[in-house]
């Protein structure tokens, strides 16, 4: 098994030096990266004009990386008061460690589906919630959590950009080197891959490959693009990317 990983850095290169430790064929091919966000600078004031009903979410670790750095150096803490939420238990974790706060997050996937049934989040009548995101995003959570009575609030922590690469020399390259295994965790990034490679590698190569997705969203997306070997893994973080590639 030759496996390539489109994980943006740092988890992408750390799952490939844990896939090598295990003896794993492995290489890091990160389709986007990570600035900040065009909405980062107003974070501080955001988050003091909350009070002890409302909440915050955390939709993504980078979401949380870059708002925590931001407090850092505007001397700012996260308020005590708010109830916060994590999309997840990574996200959940990285946001604890950085406030030290008790965070809330859904045991199963890490999805807003799953995050919305959360017992407290049901009754949220009139409640202020403020989200932190990337740029773009699905806007399922907050569509529902203002469905719920609740005044909803984005902030943009950091934004995603593709990065640039020749497809076909790139695609000579995984394709030469054996590539049977394709790692993708986003379904921008699944479409960035299906796009930036030419049509004789896709058909050849890239299409008959094993595709590692992180949910059923995903691999229907990966089915609609051509994709028949397809393997869902229980989560998103490294761990269970880890365990479905044993």
């Amino acid at each position: 098994m030759n496996i390539l990983v489109t994980r943006p850095s740092p988890a992408g290169e750390m799952l490939v030096s844990r896939l090598r430790a295990l003896g794993q064929v492995a290489w890091s091919f990160p389709l986007i990266e990570f600035t900040p966000g065009r909405e980062l600078n107003t974070l501080p004031e955001r988050l003091s004009a909350l009070g002890k009903d409302d909440m915050v979410f955390a939709l993504s670790q980078h979401a949380v990386t870059f708002a925590h750095a931001h407090l850092q150096q505007t001397h700012t803490r996260w308020p005590l008061h708010p109830a916060y939420f994590a999309i997840g238990r990574t996200t959940a974790l990285a946001l604890h460690t950085a406030s030290g706060i008790e965070v809330r997050y859904p045991l199963d996937q890490e999805i807003s589906e799953v995050l919305l049934q959360l017992p407290e989040l049901q009754n949220i009548q009139g409640k202020r919630a403020l989200i932190l995101r990337g740029n773009g995003g699905r806007e399922l959570l907050g569509e529902t959590l203002v469905a719920r009575g609740a005044q909803v609030e984005f902030c943009e922590c950091y934004q995603r950009c593709g990065k640039l690469y020749d497809g076909a020399q790139e695609a000579m390259r995984w394709h030469t080197r054996g590539v049977d295994t394709v790692v993708v965790t986003s379904g921008e990034m699944l479409q960035q891959l299906f796009t930036l490679i030419p049509l004789w590698y896709r058909e050849n190569w890239l299409l008959r490959c094993r595709l590692l997705v992180v949910s059923e969203r995903l691999a229907n997306l990966a089915r609609e693009l051509g994709w028949q070997d397809i393997q869902v893994a229980e989560n998103a973080d490294n761990d269970a990317l880890l365990r479905a590639l044993q």
